[in-house]
């Protein structure tokens, strides 16, 4: 394939290793002007020097922009409200987080009148899916440059090699070769020791949880507070989006809760094993599912997790901005408008245990659940209902008697 003839590209740009040699490459090989993009999403890298670093390694200009509310508000929240987890554990930290970035550099893209569109994602990986998914949706007429589908670096160690023969620095070395993914809502692990997924986990690669065996000796209670599904308080107090998600971010890690280790099913056909840290996001999506309990019908709640499975395969495969992802927005959030209450966590060794629940429109009622008074069910009415149930298994058993 003829390659296109590029002016300007905007980068995704993180400032790790593989986005910094990216910068030369794209120079060398395709004589261009190279912008950079770095979108703040809450991850534990220090962006200060981001831009410097850009800079030093041949970009023309580097935006650091600032989208941490938006993240939490209208990417994070509809999924804790969709109930979405991908293959049983995965609350879809890197997944979710992709589209927004690659919005935002599609945008800057369009603004400054550049022609291309490059990423640093490899051609194993989900991540080029949701890069140029969102790049399709946002900016079609913009070619794009993925430099691991084209260049003759195969692996973290070559990447070293070509950082140091330009003299780009880098933080990466060869005794920490993890690949890693941080955001507000997880941080992720792959690659090095990883790649075997019999072997455990060395218990120096966790960044943001301590080991539950370490965690306090004591249990410690939250009360997570909701507003037609979204969570709005932490122990009565009320707090933006983004200070909600730190709070609890910084509880769920002293308790060890949140890590979750994974053998995937990428997109792309293969699988890999990822280690995942998402300490408030499962704080939230215990207490999310605690309140649902008492304040959603069966027939919603049914067909709502048969939904949020299709839910989050979009989201892991890429597909946010397609027409069915918004379809099933606007479902679930109809489904929330009766999910206001609070739910109370019991966080200890790891584990967050659900151990109250209450909704201003709770459906659970008492007299009828209740072994004792029945005054309003009467359970001699259920001998009919039995019967009327059981009337096709009935029928099916008589008529097969008589053949």
């Amino acid at each position: 394939m003829a390659k296109p003839n590029v002016n300007k590209v905007v980068l995704a740009y993180s400032g790790g290793l593989d986005t910094s040699v990216i910068v030369p490459w794209l120079k060398q090989h395709y004589g261009c002007e190279v912008v950079c993009y770095c979108a703040n999403l809450g991850q534990d890298d220090d962006l200060s020097d981001v831009e410097a670093k850009a800079l030093a390694s041949g970009a023309s200009a580097c935006y650091v922009e600032d989208l941490r509310e938006e993240f939490v508000r209208d990417f994070l929240f509809p999924m804790l409200q969709s109930g979405a987890i991908y293959e049983r554990t995965y609350l879809l930290g890197t997944s979710i987080a992709r589209p927004l970035i690659a919005r935002g550099q599609a945008q800057l893209a369009l603004r400054i009148g550049a022609d291309a569109l490059s990423h640093g994602c490899t051609g194993k990986g989900n991540d080029q899916v949701r890069f140029e998914l969102t790049y399709m949706a946002i900016a079609p007429q913009m070619a794009i440059i993925a430099p691991w589908r084209e260049w003759h670096i195969r692996s973290r160690e070559d990447a070293l090699d070509y950082a140091a023969e330009h003299k780009i620095p880098v933080t990466s070395t060869r005794k920490s070769l993890y690949s890693r993914d941080g955001n507000l809502w997880h941080l992720s692990h792959e690659g090095g020791p990883l790649e075997d997924p019999w072997l455990e986990p060395e218990l120096t690669m966790f960044q943001r949880t301590v080991a539950p065996e370490e965690a306090p000796d004591l249990p410690e209670y939250i009360e997570v507070g909701f507003v037609r599904g979204v969570p709005v308080s932490v122990n009565g107090v009320e707090l933006g989006p983004v200070a909600l998600l730190e709070q609890l971010n910084a509880i769920g890690a002293r308790h060890g809760v949140g890590r979750v280790d994974l053998v995937e099913n990428r997109l792309v056909g293969m699988k890999s094993h990822g280690i995942y840290e998402t300490p408030g996001g499962t704080l939230l999506y215990r207490a999310h599912q605690g309140l649902e309990e008492v304040a959603l019908d069966r027939d919603t709640m049914h067909f709502k997790d048969m939904l949020a499975h299709r839910y989050a395969e979009l989201i892991y495969n890429g597909q946010w901005w397609s027409p069915l992802r918004k379809a099933l927005t606007a479902f679930f959030s109809e489904t929330q408008q009766n999910i206001t209450g609070s739910a109370r966590l019991k966080i200890f060794k790891g584990a967050a245990h659900l151990v109250g629940r209450q909704a201003e429109k709770s459906l659970y009622v008492p007299d009828l659940a209740t072994f004792g008074a029945e005054t309003v069910y009467n359970q001699a009415d259920a001998e009919g209902f039995i019967k009327l149930f059981g009337l096709p298994q009935k029928v099916e058993a008589l008529t097969g008697a008589e053949q």
